[in-house]
């Protein structure tokens, strides 16, 4: 009887995670490919001792055991895309749309598949070699979209813009020993103004702790730019990143030239220069911050990131994700403000970045740093302002604790900067849903309420004997340059501070929109 070999299973034990790959290439750009490997090489790895203990059980019969396998890969990898679309489905008033009945019809469609394999008893050639074709077409797909992408971008790791360069400073200048220098990045921390305009509450008592520890709120502070990746692009280079219309093209939504710009910045090559040390966190768990290959010293809560959870979300694993995925993201916040304050025992001069992805979603913890029940991986949860507000509540006792530790626990007064990269959105919607939904509107189209409440940020600066040059209104964007011109006598001219609105599908269609005061409260 005529054999062809059953290698289909091994490409689609693959071909999922390729193909979130190659379809998200362009926002997980700074991931690895190596990081596509590791998920890749498991599978592969679990289909070959599943496909060796079939061929035994099927009386030695790999087209079978093939096909079951198969079958099994299909299930595994859609089971997530499925619950995403029936999630909370009601017949009447009886839920079906849970991974209980999921699961349990997964399970019946296995079963059955599983059962007419078993009963064929026609030669099984035709159907393998068609299922092997089929399995190189798709596999083929993300492998030459990636190879096409990785091709186009292959020289930008050395163009990150096109953007006049400053001149490099090149030695330490007489201050005596440097202070290390803590930039600790809040993702989406809201201003004051949006705070009480939009959520009710009074910040007064944390920024009255701040005050008294001797930093400086700059309390009108705006964001230059509402997306994380523009905006750290632009703080990390002291410069604004309008030229990416032109570099990247205003209608791209290719992150690879912010991402880079992120990585091979302009405030860590000066500070280098100057003999410091840079430690990076690695727990942000997105893919720019996550890690730096500059970094001297990384220190990582954990290897989860976006990619990761992503592809967990689309399968069979979906119903542990509040074990594998939400217990990951809540080590990461709390690794951090545990090991920020210790940092200051490493000798010499440091760079400290730490981006922290907390108040923004997901929402993990209450007002009392307890976690709450219904806690999950949801990036895009703005709207739910109270778990929003009860978040960043606990984020301010952590940091109460952690700028102690800083403080007491350094023998050169440092410099401290807490800032959040955007404001917050919960009049915005969800960015990730269909962009002609109504509900996702303001992300395309904002209001000036949306971008009031979107820009503003907190802002607050411990600069030992530098005060008398903050002032309320200093964007991200002149952070650094007021820094190095305080602490290494640089002459950087001070920016204006202008906040530019884009849209989600076009991040690099800047509008200014620092004049936009026109805002009403919201309910």
């Amino acid at each position: 009887m005529k054999r062809t070999l059953s290698f289909h299973p091994f490409l689609l034990a693959i071909f999922p995670i390729l193909f979130l790959y190659s379809h998200n290439i362009r926002q997980l750009s700074m991931i690895p490919f190596y990081e596509v490997l590791i998920p890749a090489g498991i599978m592969l790895g679990f289909t070959a001792i599943a496909m060796m203990l079939l061929w035994l059980i099927f009386k030695k019969n790999s087209n079978k055991a093939g096909i079951v396998v198969s079958i099994f890969l299909v299930l595994f990898f859609s089971y997530g895309r499925i619950y995403e679309l029936i999630v909370g489905f009601r017949i009447g008033g009886f839920i079906i749309g849970g991974h209980r009945y999921l699961l349990a019809l997964w399970l019946i469609i296995f079963i059955i598949g599983t059962f007419f394999t078993l009963r064929a008893k026609i030669n099984l050639h035709s159907l393998i070699s068609i299922l092997n074709v089929i399995a190189v077409i798709l596999i083929l797909f993300p492998l030459i979209n990636i190879g096409i992408y990785k091709f186009r971008t292959r020289d930008i790791q050395q163009d990150i813009g096109t953007a006049p360069q400053e001149e490099e400073a090149t030695a330490i200048t007489d201050h005596g020993e440097p202070p290390d220098i803590y930039y600790i990045i809040l993702d989406g921390y809201a201003g004051s103004v949006s705070l009480e305009e939009f959520y009710d509450y009074d910040n007064h008592e944390f920024l009255d702790f701040l005050t008294g520890k001797g930093f400086f709120v700059a309390s009108k502070s705006r964001c230059n730019y509402p997306w994380s990746y523009l905006s750290l692009a632009s703080s990390l280079n002291m410069e604004y990143v309008g030229f990416l219309s032109e570099d990247a093209g205003i209608d791209s939504d290719d992150r690879t030239l912010p991402y880079n710009m992120i990585t091979n910045n302009k405030v860590w090559k000066f500070l280098d220069s100057m003999g410091y040390k840079f430690i990076h966190f690695n727990s942000s768990g997105w893919g720019p911050t996550d890690k730096n290959i500059n970094a001297d010293i990384s220190i990582r809560a954990n290897r989860f990131n976006e990619f990761y959870i992503s592809l967990i979300q689309t399968t069979m694993l979906k119903p542990l994700e509040k074990y594998i995925i939400t217990d990951t993201g809540i080590q990461k916040v709390l690794y951090s403000f545990s090991n920020l304050g210790r940092v200051n025992q490493i000798d010499g001069p440091k760079y400290i970045f730490a981006h922290i992805m907390t108040p923004h979603p997901p929402f993990f913890f209450d007002a009392d740093g307890g976690l709450i029940p219904e806690a999950e991986y949801k990036l895009s949860a703005y709207w739910d302002r109270g778990k929003y507000l009860d978040q960043l509540i606990f984020v301010n006792s952590k940091l109460e604790t952690l700028i102690e530790e800083i403080l007491s626990g350094s023998k050169v007064p440092p410099v401290i900067i807490i800032q959040g990269d955007h404001g917050a959105r919960s009049t915005l919607g969800d960015p990730h849903g269909d962009r002609e939904d109504p509900a996702n509107i303001g992300w395309q189209y904002p209001t000036a309420s949306m971008l009031w409440e979107s820009t503003f940020i907190l802002n607050a600066y411990y600069l030992p004997d530098g005060y008398s040059f903050l002032y309320d209104s200093i964007s991200p964007v002149n952070t650094f340059r007021l820094i190095f011109n305080i602490y290494f006598d640089q002459d950087y001219e001070l920016l204006e501070d202008i906040s530019y609105y884009s849209p989600y599908w076009q991040p690099y269609n800047f509008y200014d929109v620092t004049e936009i005061k026109d805002y009403a409260k919201q309910p």
